[in-house]
């Protein structure tokens, strides 16, 4: 899974949200590292709804501009929770190899 995608998901896992709702989220998530450009927050989330991952919760138009709300699955949450224990495995194994070699 691409950070941009685990991002996207861990934004939705609190509630659904809009596009820019969504940037703004990874924004924080991310402390600034990630901020993603309207092009691949659209590539990300279609990619997660055809994945099954997330989906088109409801559109509403605010001032004059269509909103379209997404929202993370059964399959995204369980998506997400494998994602975060494979990333949790990656960080014990690189902690122990820095500890042993006294960088940690």
């Amino acid at each position: 899974m691409s950070e941009q995608a685990f991002l996207v998901l861990t934004a939705l896992a609190e509630q659904p949200l809009h596009g820019y709702a969504i940037v703004r989220a990874v924004e924080g998530l991310s402390e600034g590292r990630v901020r993603l450009r309207v092009g691949t927050l659209y590539g990300v989330l279609d990619r997660l709804v055809a994945d099954g991952l997330a989906e088109r919760e409801r559109e509403e138009v605010h001032q004059g501009r269509l909103r379209r709300y997404y929202r993370l699955t059964d399959a995204g949450v369980r998506g997400l929770s494998a994602e975060v224990a494979r990333l949790s495995a990656n960080v014990r194994a690189a902690s122990a190899v820095l500890r042993e070699r006294g960088a940690l």
